[in-house]
């Protein structure tokens, strides 16, 4: 397999990609900076500092990088026209927007049938303010795009909240709340392999799991210092996984669950970029050759 990665050329990824390769697989890096297309009579061109991506027989996505809105937009095109010339990319780009967009994410779980929390999404201080007193007073706010736990706050304090409110409203965002789950102080983070079938079922699904716990912050992002703990992935924690990642349509997903202390297991977050870092050191697999596997297998 002919396998480009969109991520930087300094990843650990790559690198780890690259290890678990060997000589089976032939591993290339290209960036979203240096993405470009032709549209001639020979057809349809994307290429990436001088790599031709429709060589490739896959393309993974490793990274968003931050661009406008312009760049963004061709970035999923130039994905969608690969895609669609027979190129397998994971994940696709629909599944990267859905993902991306906290609040388009939500909302798929939430049509899914799968709890979540209570959310609210708006682009004034007032109508944000009317949203935090609806939510209980004590809210997550979380930027609409990002991730690691980058930006997200937890808001208690009125007064702090409408400042908080008003600076996004200043700079032109949107105000994405989140009621707070009461929770004893970690989540599950499952990284969730499958195959999408004519009818949309996910097939041959193969879940590996994590605890991730924070004593020094309510956040339990491994970025921020958390801490991962072994899991045993049951039945039904891998149907829910398998369930978040078909909801926003992503072969390759990491699902972030939240046991409240209500006893319900929350559905927080689909990453369609997922890392394996600490996954592999907790679980002993090596996750890699696992991503090299999942990928080959769904080629024609």
């Amino acid at each position: 397999m002919r396998l480009v990665v969109l991520g930087s050329p300094t990843s650990w990824y790559l690198a780890d990609l690259r290890r678990a390769a060997g000589r089976r697989h032939e591993v290339l890096s290209a960036t979203f900076r240096d993405l470009e297309s032709s549209l001639g009579a020979a057809g349809v061109g994307v290429r990436s500092a001088g790599t031709n991506l429709h060589d490739a027989d896959a393309v993974l996505v490793r990274s968003m990088a931050p661009g406008s809105l312009e760049q963004v937009v061709f970035r999923m095109d130039a994905l969608a026209e690969l895609q669609a010339r027979g190129v397998r990319v994971v994940n696709p780009p629909r599944a990267i927007e859905a993902a991306v967009d906290k609040y388009l994410a939500s909302a798929r779980l939430r049509a899914a049938g799968l709890p979540t929390p209570r959310t609210a999404a708006c682009q004034t201080t007032d109508a944000a303010m009317a949203a935090f007193d609806a939510l209980g007073g004590r809210v997550v706010i979380k930027p609409l795009f990002g991730g690691e736990g980058r930006g997200v706050a937890l808001l208690e304090d009125a007064a702090m909240a409408r400042r908080a409110f008003a600076l996004v409203e200043q700079l032109g965002g949107v105000i994405y709340l989140q009621e707070f789950i009461e929770h004893d102080g970690g989540d599950l983070r499952l990284l969730v392999m499958g195959r999408f079938e004519s009818n949309d079922a996910f097939a041959d699904a193969r879940v590996l799991g994590m605890r991730r716990e924070n004593p020094l912050d309510w956040r339990t992002n491994i970025s921020l210092g958390g801490k991962a703990a072994p899991l045993e992935v049951t039945g039904e924690l891998a149907g829910l996984a398998c369930r978040a990642a078909r909801a926003v349509g992503a072969p390759l997903a990491g699902v972030d669950l939240l046991p409240g202390r209500d006893g319900r297991l929350y559905a927080i977050e689909v990453n369609a970029v997922p890392g394996w870092r600490a996954l592999g050191r907790v679980t002993g697999r090596d996750v890699a050759a696992l991503v090299l596997d999942h990928i080959a297998a769904g080629l024609p």
